[in-house]
């Protein structure tokens, strides 16, 4: 080694701790033969910012929800003593609970119906992993709901996985040429996965749904899915980050609330990451809703869309949504002020527009929600056959599962009472409803893992038919 050439070694004596950014520092200080003062200058960038403890007491945050028997009285409590774990968090401001809340996860998980706000950090666990989980409306006019029922059973998929090459949905240049020039969308897998997950709806609550406008009687559709593979994906790689800087940074915050400094290269990529992933979302929507339109040779009327699973920004300030509708007009950049709020398959979807409160942050409820999980609702139905309590709550509606088997955790029982949820929109000043999707029918992935490939086999090799 020439004489003054410094190695890693020589930055651990600094008291520097082993990190990636000591391959570039260690070529730039020796390329410009930095010693002695100038070094010591060079390498103020590197120290380690001062650990950011725990808030001492949860940082207030607006509880808009209220139980109306003891099964959401339990809940409520869940939701409450989660949100006060995940509010003690070193960057959070603010925060608020929608009526459609339930927990989700581990204590100190931000709650599905949760709103947090803080201070010049991306936390990816607060968006979830469905980044941009959303819904999109399309007026079709007077048509048939049946004749676009049918055409929307062609145009979508449901279930796991993606389209086969011969069946997917163009992927638009300007979209791909927006991936390859994000450091963290730009790689094989990525761009694959956002090919042949195009057009594609998933599983779980997502749906495609038919109804007919209170006000105008036009038959509408109404889409409800996330980011899908792309997604899942950015996720990952966003949680990974966000992990490393919680080791400096915070190690006492829960891995869940970990976050991505926006001042920072990674904060600004995945920034930018996000709002791609958004536009691809968006464009997972319309091709569904162009092909329903194209396969019926019938004009669209009128189209908006809103996320409820996303991350908004004001000045230094982020809202992560995770299921939280966004009525504040600031938080998104398409010109219409409408947004969109799914209650279950057998009551209108609601058509609100809204102002931001100091205790609606913005936001509306996304849903419904659950009062149980999948299984105990599963369980409360026992007594009754699956088809049984198919005929019972969907009666006078046409409901389509994807897979062609009935996933009854996704019927209407399995919700919340949705005149509960809205008369606490009312109460807490969450949104006004200026219109209504009736229901006519509507499609979802259903209990596809029910002669799923590997549970025929096992059921084979154990000799049951």
């Amino acid at each position: 080694m020439k004489e003054n050439m410094i190695n890693g070694n020589t930055l651990i004596e600094l008291g520097y701790s082993p990190d990636e950014w000591f391959k570039n520092a260690i070529a730039h200080i020796n390329d410009n033969q930095l010693s002695g003062e100038a070094m010591f200058e060079y390498l103020e960038q590197f120290k380690p910012k001062p650990v950011m403890d725990l808030h001492k007491e949860p940082v207030g945050f607006s509880v808009n929800i209220k139980a109306e028997n003891e099964m959401e009285e339990i809940n409520v409590d869940s939701v409450i003593k989660t949100m006060k774990e995940v509010m003690k968090t070193p960057t959070v401001v603010d925060g608020a609970v929608m009526p459609d809340a339930c927990p989700t996860g581990s204590v100190g998980t931000i709650p599905v119906g949760g709103v947090v706000a803080t201070k010049n950090a991306i936390h990816p666990g607060m968006h979830s992993a469905d980044i941009c989980c959303s819904v999109m409306l399309t007026d079709y006019g007077k048509v048939d709901p049946k004749l676009i029922l049918d055409a929307a059973q062609s145009a979508t998929h449901f279930g796991p996985g993606g389209r086969d090459r011969s069946d997917q949905y163009r992927f638009p240049a300007d979209l791909l040429k927006a991936f390859e020039g994000n450091s963290m969308l730009n790689n094989q897998q990525m761009i694959q996965a956002a090919r042949k997950h195009l057009g594609t709806q998933g599983d779980g609550n997502h749906f495609l749904f038919v109804g007919q406008s209170k006000l105008t009687g036009n038959t509408m559709v109404v889409t409800h899915h996330g980011s899908r593979a792309p997604g899942a994906i950015l996720f990952k790689k966003a949680m990974q980050i966000a992990e490393r800087f919680r080791k400096k940074l915070s190690p006492e915050t829960l891995k869940q609330n970990a976050w991505i400094p926006f001042d920072t290269h990674e904060g600004e990529e995945y920034w930018a990451a996000l709002q791609i992933i958004r536009e691809w979302t968006k464009q997972n929507h319309t091709c569904i809703h162009n092909k329903i339109a194209s396969s019926m040779n019938i004009k669209i009327e009128n189209r908006f869309w809103n996320e409820h699973n996303f991350v908004f920004q004001e000045d230094d300030v982020f809202f992560h949504a995770k299921g939280a509708t966004p009525i504040s007009k600031s938080f998104l950049p398409e010109d219409n002020h409408l947004r969109l709020i799914p209650l279950n398959m057998a009551q209108p979807i609601l058509v609100v527009d809204g102002e931001p409160t100091k205790t609606n942050l913005g936001f509306a409820p996304h849903g419904a929600g659950r009062n149980m999980s999948r299984t105990q609702h599963k369980k409360s139905k026992s007594h009754l056959t699956i088809e049984e309590v198919f005929e019972e709550e969907t009666s006078g509606l046409d409901v389509r599962f994807y897979s062609n088997e009935i996933d009854i955790s996704e019927l209407p029982s399995a919700y919340k009472n949705a005149s509960a949820v809205r008369n606490q929109m009312d109460e807490f000043g969450l949104g006004n409803v200026v219109d209504e999707v009736l229901p006519y029918g509507s499609i979802m992935a259903g209990d596809w893992q029910k002669n799923a490939p590997w549970k025929k086999g096992r059921r084979n090799k154990n000799g049951q038919g």
